[in-house]
């Protein structure tokens, strides 16, 4: 492959594939609103949805720093599923049915974006195919069957475990000798899902300004160049991009990850790696990856590539290092050695919100009305969904425009935790941890042992996971 081939940033892939969106026009000067969403990505656009379905009186206004799905929504790997980081943690502090009911609420999470979709018109190439994770060494076959079991514990009793054969019967991925599937899942095209929700909020009355970064955040006030908002109720909706808000810079990491696509592939490819189902596709290496079978015929790969930027800076188009597409492609044609010849025609790069405790949490502050969800570690397209109806309900319940639900009950409601070191600590910190996840993995190929190697448990007591 000639690297000099591939379209490298311009956004992802999909934005490509979707064209960008119409610009809306900017604040222009300081104006009123009861609820301020900073945020245009899928957790501040379903928050504005579900508050303005619920309370159509609200007067609700987006601010967005570019466009709607300029961040993570419009980059991400199009998986809707029910994983959710922090559960584990969730389940020491509050007990583990406080952890099964999150779970449950993850579960249905799912179907209420499909059930969301379908209801509002809104075309994502979504299909319900559920998530394949696979094995492909024996330490990676004992991280799964502990990883499936762990999952019927909480709950999933529709969950299914393959070996070999059985994963062949889903997708022929080389090597395989186990995998798990579960049915909460989907396969989605990220820009059409955030550009319909966009529409969607506006033409239920959300105010929606783009081109308006907020530079600060504070009790009744969303500071722009351009005007503040004055709301009762500012939430914070900015995920990877939280660093570079006033005062936040350690609150969460904005950990990178890139992504590569392939060319369409042919009907012949399709015969032979199966993939009828549209399974969003994992795997249970360390510096693990995801794919899906795009709607024109596609793969669509992604996983770690630079994972940190000194000073948790992020990049602006989403260009990606020519190594990093090389790794990507590398992975790409060890599940698929077929596709040795197969062109990879775009890649991109985005950040995603990562907390010290690696926990996604929704917070509301009744003494100041602010609130914030996030920290998804990845998992956002399904976990900002529920973040966004349990800020509607925190909202609702605050303001004495409703009462606790089972969703403000649930245990990552107002869950705090330590700040990031300070750098060069975290830079080193981070570099040093996927460096042990990445030499884990070679280990584990070369040796073929069964256990997970050394290396990777250290870099999880680093990672505070």
């Amino acid at each position: 492959m000639d690297g000099r081939d591939v379209v490298n940033g311009g956004i992802s892939y999909w934005w490509a594939r979707e064209g960008l969106p119409a610009p809306r026009e900017p604040l222009a000067g300081d104006t009123r609103a009861d609820v301020c969403v900073v945020g245009g990505g899928y957790t501040g656009l379903w928050t504005a949805y579900y508050l303005k379905r619920a309370l159509p009186y609200l007067d609700v206004a987006v601010l967005e720093r570019s466009f709607c799905g300029y961040g993570a929504s419009g980059r991400n790997g199009g998986w809707l599923y029910n994983g959710i980081a922090g559960r584990e943690r969730y389940a020491r502090l509050h007990g583990k049915d406080a952890a099964v009911r999150l779970q449950r609420a993850m579960n249905e999470t799912v179907a209420e974006v499909v059930r969301a979709t379908e209801a509002e018109g809104i075309d994502a190439d979504l299909v319900r195919g559920g998530v394949l994770e696979v094995a492909t060494t024996p330490a990676q076959a004992g991280r799964l069957r502990a990883f499936h079991a762990e999952e019927l514990a909480y709950g999933e009793s529709d969950r299914e475990l393959y070996g070999a054969r059985g994963t062949a019967a889903r997708i022929r991925v080389a090597g395989a000798v186990a995998s798990t599937w579960t049915p909460h899942g989907a396969r989605l095209q990220p820009a059409k899902l955030v550009r319909g929700l966009a529409a969607k909020a506006e033409e239920i009355g959300v105010r929606i300004y783009e081109s308006t970064p907020v530079t600060e955040i504070r009790p009744q006030h969303a500071v722009t160049p351009y005007g503040t908002v004055h709301a009762p109720y500012v939430l914070r909706c900015t995920e990877g991009f939280t660093a570079g808000l006033k005062g936040q810079r350690r609150t969460w990491l904005p950990m990178n990850s890139s992504m590569i696509v392939t060319e369409p592939l042919p009907a012949g490819f399709w015969e032979q790696a199966g993939w009828e189902g549209r399974e969003t596709l994992g795997d249970f290496a360390h510096a693990y990856l995801y794919a899906q079978r795009t709607a024109d015929d596609r793969i669509a790969l992604g996983g770690r590539g630079v994972p940190y930027r000194f000073g948790s800076r992020t990049d602006n188009d989403g260009r990606t290092r020519p190594s990093t597409v090389a790794e990507l492609r590398e992975l790409l044609v060890k599940l698929f050695p077929q596709l040795a010849g197969a062109r990879v025609a775009h890649a991109w790069s985005g950040v995603l919100g990562v907390p010290r405790d690696w926990c996604a949490t929704v917070c509301l502050d009744r003494s100041t009305g602010l609130g914030w969800a996030g920290g998804y570690v990845g998992s956002g397209v399904a976990t900002s969904n529920l973040a966004a109806r349990t800020l509607r309900d925190l909202v609702r319940q605050d303001s004495g425009q409703g009462g606790p639900t089972e969703l403000t009950a649930l245990p990552w409601v107002d869950h705090r935790v330590r700040k990031w070191e300070p750098e060069p600590l975290r830079w080193l910190g981070v570099h040093g941890m996927y460096a042990a996840y990445r030499a884990a993995d070679r280990t584990e190929s070369r040796t073929y042992a069964a256990g997970t190697a050394r290396l990777a448990r250290w870099a999880d007591r680093v990672a505070g996971r």
